[in-house]
C-alpha cells in the first residue's frame, strides 16, 4: 500500500452533510459538507475537504487544524482578538483554545488537516 495519497476534487466520495449545532448559530442557517478523505490508524489525524454555505456560528477548538481556503470568503473573529478575512489561497492554523465566530460570507471550500 502506497504511503502517498493524492486527492482529486473531481472524484470525491459522497460527503457527510451537517452544520453547526443550533445553539452555536449566530446568523442564517449554514449547511456543511465534509469529505473526510483520510483518518490515521489511531484516529487522531483527519484530512479532507469541508464546505459551508453563508452564515456564522460560535467555535471552540480543542484540536490543531491546518487549512487552505480553496473557494469563497470567510472571516474568523477571535474572542478578544482581531478578525481575519480568509480568501482563496489563505493558509492558517487554528490552535487548541481558540474561541470565536466563524463567518462564511460566500460559500467557502477549504482543505484541512486536523490533529486531536
Amino acid at each position: 500500500m502506497s504511503k502517498l495519497l493524492v486527492f482529486d476534487r473531481n472524484t470525491l466520495p459522497e460527503p457527510e452533510v451537517g452544520g453547526p449545532l443550533p445553539e452555536r448559530i449566530v446568523t442564517c442557517d449554514p449547511k456543511h459538507l465534509t469529505w473526510n478523505l483520510e483518518t490515521s490508524e489511531d484516529e487522531t489525524v483527519f484530512s479532507g475537504y469541508w464546505q459551508s454555505t453563508p452564515g456564522s456560528w460560535r467555535i471552540a477548538y480543542d484540536e490543531w487544524e491546518f487549512c487552505t481556503i480553496l473557494e469563497g470568503v470567510s472571516v474568523l473573529h477571535e474572542d478578544g482578538g482581531a478578525s481575519v478575512a480568509l480568501t482563496p489561497g489563505s493558509q492558517f492554523v487554528i490552535r487548541p483554545g481558540f474561541t470565536g465566530i466563524w463567518e462564511v460570507v460566500e460559500t467557502t471550500l477549504k482543505s484541512y488537516v486536523i490533529r486531536l
